[in-house]
């Protein structure tokens, strides 16, 4: 009788094996984006007025010649990009068995989120 025990030292593994790389930039992105938003939320209740030039100053604020308003705001979108291709992906490999379905899925998703971190990039360094 041949052994089909599933667990421990025998088990058969399978998948792409992203595991701890992908499990600590989840969790980098996560960090980096609970930061931005307390950054934003502090910003919003420190603004005199919310109109246009104040909504405006806290996305395009320089430090010394540096636009770290903008830097910090790309450097968040990356990080949500990120975070979410990591997610989106694992769905798409978890629950999209058929390979050509699942990796067309793999490379909209791809597609799209570059496309919202260019289109990103066009709206926030033209401020």
């Amino acid at each position: 009788m041949q052994d089909t025990k599933n667990y421990g030292p025998k088990r058969l593994v399978v998948g792409a094996h992203y595991g701890t790389m992908d499990f600590i930039a989840q969790r980098l992105t996560a960090v980096v984006l609970a930061a931005y938003t307390l950054v934003l939320i502090i910003g919003l209740l420190l603004m005199p007025a919310f109109d246009y030039a104040n909504w405006k100053a806290l996305f395009t604020f320089h430090v010394y010649a540096l636009p770290l308003g903008q830097i910090l705001a790309s450097l968040a979108f990356i990080a949500l990009a990120w975070h979410a291709w990591i997610g989106v992906r694992d769905v798409w490999m978890d629950y999209v068995r058929p390979v050509g379905l699942r990796m067309t899925l793999q490379v909209l998703t791809v597609l799209w989120l570059l496309g919202t971190v260019v289109y990103f990039a066009q709206i926030i360094w033209r401020i």
